[in-house]
């Protein structure tokens, strides 16, 4: 198993309420040349997760932070005018919360961060370690 330290959430960049599934992600990626989806995790708007690429290889969401993190996308992240903003359903940030607090059994050192911490990037439209505090404390 990988060392793991980042666990990184990030947005698809696409419009609210409309469904994007892991095998149009994963098209979208292949045609930038990668070798798979980018993300380990996939959450679609209606809170359901969804397995990407294995967390045992390394991915492709995050450049220069790949080696040692597991990327999550939920599907949304642009409002109707097609603008970053945090469009995380109720039912999607359920599943986020669940999905960190698994991957920290496992990997207990991994910090939870946004894509915006590491890129010029809005995504994933809000500031995740400040989002994360109000969880982290109802472990």
């Amino acid at each position: 198993m990988r060392e793991i330290n980042n666990i990184i959430v990030h947005c698809t960049a696409t419009p609210f309420r409309k469904h994007f599934d892991v095998a149009t992600i994963r098209q979208w990626h292949l045609q930038r040349g990668w070798d798979d989806i980018g993300y380990h995790y996939v959450i679609y708007q209606d809170g359901s997760l969804h397995v990407g690429r294995p967390i045992e290889i390394v991915g492709a969401h995050a450049y220069g932070h790949n080696q040692g993190s597991i990327g999550i996308a939920y599907v949304g992240g642009l409002n109707w005018q097609g603008r970053p903003a945090n469009t995380l359903t109720h039912q999607q940030e359920c599943t986020l919360v669940s999905l960190i607090r698994t991957l920290q059994s496992i990997f207990p050192q991994a910090e939870v961060h946004g894509h915006n911490e590491y890129s010029s990037k809005s995504c994933p439209c809000f500031n995740v370690p400040q989002w994360w505090q109000k969880f982290e404390h109802e472990k």
